[in-house]
């Protein structure tokens, strides 16, 4: 029995001693087991931060560079419109001088523009005078020399013929009354004679239907080379003629008999590549 009871208390002993100290040790192994956890935890957590940082860092790259391909191309865009307007109002600016007038100067400002690389293209303002149309300006410029030559034909009506004259002072023989009115209108030399005014290479063939004011009209009278004889045609089936001597200068119709069995053919001598 002393055995039994020195057995017993010795078991009981060892429980009151062991008891108290099986939570701590199970606190030791959880506190030595949780910081290893909470650093693999951290460790994770930075991980995951530095990966989405890296995703934010690329997101906003390609987002960056998306907003910077976009403007780039939204001003490249906008200075090729800019650019483009000028053509377009020159083009307008022209068709509104070709409908202008055509014996005024159409006055229009056009604005070149210089693009620049990284910067709003420089314009600039330019002012044009010019004529509305090539053909009106020298549509013009033959109007006024055949004018100028039909009022100098006219003043000498009623002055004598006279073999080899070119003035209004002695008189004028046919060819000579031709070279008085063209000779300061025209680019080149006028002959002194009807056969050479016909071959010259500078008046252009007309043909009868076709005759304006300030043609040449030309008759072989006597059988002397191609044209012997020549007038001016001033309209109306009508040209201007120093006949020959004893008579004076005068308009006579192309339809007369004698005129009509020898005309011989035209030449225009007023042209816009001839004129001065």
């Amino acid at each position: 029995m002393a055995r039994i009871n020195r057995i017993s208390i010795t078991l009981c002993a060892l429980l009151f001693t062991t008891l108290p100290f099986t939570p701590m040790a199970h606190a030791s192994k959880q506190a030595r087991t949780t910081p290893t956890h909470s650093h693999t935890i951290k460790a994770v957590d930075k991980k995951k931060s530095a990966t989405t940082s890296q995703k934010t860092t690329k997101t906003s790259k390609k987002t960056a560079t998306k907003t910077t391909s976009k403007t780039s191309t939204k001003t490249a865009s906008s200075s090729k419109n800019r650019t483009a307007t000028p053509a377009k109002s020159t083009k307008s600016a022209n068709r509104r001088g070709k409908n202008a007038a055509a014996q005024t100067a159409a006055v229009t400002w056009t604005e070149k523009c210089t693009p620049r690389k990284g910067h709003k293209p420089r314009c600039v303002k330019v002012k044009t005078t010019a004529p509305t149309t090539l053909a009106d300006a020298h549509k013009v410029k033959v109007q006024k020399a055949t004018k100028t030559a039909m009022s100098t034909l006219m003043n000498q009506i009623g002055k004598p013929y006279r073999w080899g004259g070119t003035s209004p002072r002695t008189g004028f023989d046919c060819s000579g009354l031709v070279y008085y009115a063209y000779k300061d209108l025209v680019k080149f030399r006028i002959p002194r004679t009807a056969n050479e005014m016909y071959h010259l290479r500078d008046a252009a063939p007309i043909e009868r239907g076709e005759l304006k004011n300030g043609d040449l009209v030309f008759f072989r009278t006597q059988g002397r080379g191609t044209a012997d004889h020549v007038g001016v045609y001033v309209g109306n089936g009508k040209f201007i003629q120093s006949p020959r001597s004893g008579q004076e200068i005068q308009i006579t119709s192309l339809s007369e008999d004698y005129w009509q069995r020898h005309y011989v053919g035209a030449r225009r001598v007023m042209t816009p590549k001839t004129i001065r």
